[in-house]
C-alpha cells in the first residue's frame, strides 16, 4: 500500500500535517475563548458569527505566515525565527486592520445608537454624527458632531497599533510553535535515516562476512579432494563430493543476514567434518556436546565454520596424532556460550591464518560484533598442552 504521504501534496509539503493541525489548534483556541465569554460574560451570542470569520481570515493569514517559513526550512534555526519575526509584522498588521473594520467600523457606520439619559431624556446618535436629545414637553435639541467615520479615521491608528501588538504576539506565538514542532519532526525523520543506513550497512557487512565463508570453505575442500584424487583415492574421493554436495545444498539457501538454531549450526558443522573424516579417517574423531534445552539458541548461520576449518587446517593437517575436536555449549548468566577445542597440533598462529586466505577468526569476531554488538564476546587462545581453544559469547536468544 502506497503511503499518501509519500506523493502529491504531502510529498512537496511534508510538514504540511503538522502546520494544518498546529494552525487549526491555535484558531480553534481563539474561537472558544470568544464563545465562552459571549456566554458567561457578555451574555450576547451576536457575534458569534464575526468570530467566526475573524477565525477563517486568522487562518488564512497564519498559512501564508506558513508559507514564507516553507522558504526558510532548510535553514538554520535562527534564520526561521528572523523569518518568523518578520513574517508575523504584516499579518498582525492585516488582522488588526480587518477586526477594527468588520468589528467596529461597520457596526458604527451603519447603526443609530439610541440611550436613555441620566434625567429620562432620549439621546439618539445618527452615523452621520447628528446627536438629539428629547424630552418630554420639550423641543428636540439636535447638535452636530463628528461622525462615526470621521472618528474613527483619526483614532484608527492608535486602535490599530494597540491591536497589533496583541495579535503580533498571537501569531509569532504561533510560529514558535511551529518551528519546535517541526525541528523535532525533522529531527526524528533524520534519527530514522540514519537508523535505517545502519541497519543496512551492517546487514551489508554481515553479507560480506557471510559470503566470505563459502570460497573460503570451498578451497580447502577442492585442495583435499585433489589431495585424494592425486593419491589416487577414488571411493573416497567419490563420498567427499557426494558430502560437499549435501553440505552446498544445505547451507547455501541459509539467509546471510538470518538466524539458524544452535542446533542446525551443529548440524551444518558435522556435513563438514564428515567431508574432513574423508581425509583423515584415523585421525579425526568429534565429540558434539548440545545441552538438549539449548538447541533452539539462535546463532549465526555458518559461525563455527572457519573455527572448525582452522582446527582442521592448524591442527589435524600438521600432525601425524589421532586429534580430538569438541564443540560445547552452555548457558552462562542469560549467555550463550559456544567453545570449540582441539587438542593436538602445533600452537595456531591466527594471523598467518589471515595471510594466507583472509578468513579466519577475525571474521568470525567480526560477524559477532556486526550482530550482537558489545552484547558479544570473542576470545581464543592455545592450550597449556597443545592445541587451540576458541569461546564465542553472545546474547541467548531462542527460536519462538
Amino acid at each position: 500500500m502506497t503511503d499518501v504521504r509519500s506523493t502529491g501534496l504531502f510529498a512537496r509539503f511534508p510538514d504540511l500535517p503538522i502546520a494544518a493541525a498546529s494552525i487549526g489548534g491555535f484558531w480553534l483556541f481563539y474561537f472558544a475563548t470568544a464563545l465562552v465569554r459571549a456566554v458567561m460574560i457578555e451574555g450576547d451570542f451576536s457575534t458569534i458569527g464575526q468570530r467566526a470569520v475573524a477565525c477563517l481570515v486568522g487562518i488564512l493569514l497564519t498559512f501564508l505566515v506558513w508559507i514564507v517559513l516553507r522558504r526558510a526550512a532548510a535553514e538554520s534555526l535562527t534564520i526561521k525565527a528572523i523569518a518568523a519575526a518578520i513574517a508575523c509584522i504584516p499579518a498582525a498588521a492585516i488582522f488588526a486592520t480587518f477586526n477594527l473594520a468588520f468589528f467596529l467600523y461597520l457596526p458604527l457606520a451603519t447603526e443609530t445608537l439610541r440611550e436613555q439619559g441620566a434625567h429620562g431624556e432620549l439621546v439618539v446618535r445618527s452615523p452621520a454624527g447628528e446627536l438629539r436629545i428629547e424630552r418630554k414637553g420639550a423641543t428636540p435639541v439636535v447638535v452636530q458632531m463628528p461622525g462615526t467615520s470621521e472618528i474613527l479615521r483619526k483614532e484608527a491608528p492608535r486602535m490599530i497599533g494597540e491591536a497589533f501588538v496583541t495579535w503580533y504576539f498571537f501569531f509569532a506565538a504561533w510560529a514558535s510553535f511551529y518551528i519546535a514542532l517541526s525541528s523535532v519532526a525533522q529531527l526524528r525523520a533524520a534519527e530514522r535515516r540514519a537508523s535505517r543506513a545502519e541497519r543496512e550497512a551492517q546487514s551489508a557487512q554481515i553479507r560480506a562476512l557471510r559470503y566470505q565463508v563459502n570460497p573460503h570453505f570451498l578451497f580447502n575442500t577442492l585442495n583435499s579432494l585433489s589431495s585424494l584424487v592425486m593419491s589416487r583415492r577414488p571411493e573416497e574421493a567419490e563420498r567427499m563430493i557426494v558430502n560437499l554436495s549435501t553440505f552446498f545444498r544445505s547451507t547455501l539457501t541459509i539467509d546471510p543476514t538470518g538466524d539458524v538454531t544452535l542446533a542446525e549450526e551443529i548440524g551444518s558443522q558435522r556435513l563438514y567434518l564428515d567431508i574432513e573424516k574423508v581425509r583423515f579417517p584415523h585421525r579425526l574423531h568429534v565429540d558434539a556436546q548440545i545441552p538438549n534445552g539449548l538447541g533452539k539458541a539462535r546463532v549465526p548461520p555458518l559461525i563455527l565454520q572457519p573455527i572448525v576449518e582452522n582446527a582442521i587446517k592448524h591442527g589435524v593437517a600438521r600432525t601425524g596424532e589421532a586429534v580430538n575436536l569438541s564443540i560445547r555449549a552452555h548457558e552462562e548468566g542469560g549467555q550463550l556460550v559456544v567453545v570449540v577445542e582441539n587438542d593436538r597440533g602445533p600452537e595456531f598462529d591466527e594471523e598467518r591464518s589471515r595471510r594466507g586466505t583472509g578468513v579466519g577468526l577475525a571474521n568470525v569476531c567480526e560477524r559477532l560484533a556486526a550482530r550482537f554488538g558489545d552484547a558479544a564476546e570473542c576470545e581464543a587462545g592455545p592450550l597449556p598442552d597443545g592445541g587451540y581453544r576458541v569461546t564465542l559469547t553472545m546474547p541467548l536468544e531462542e527460536d519462538a
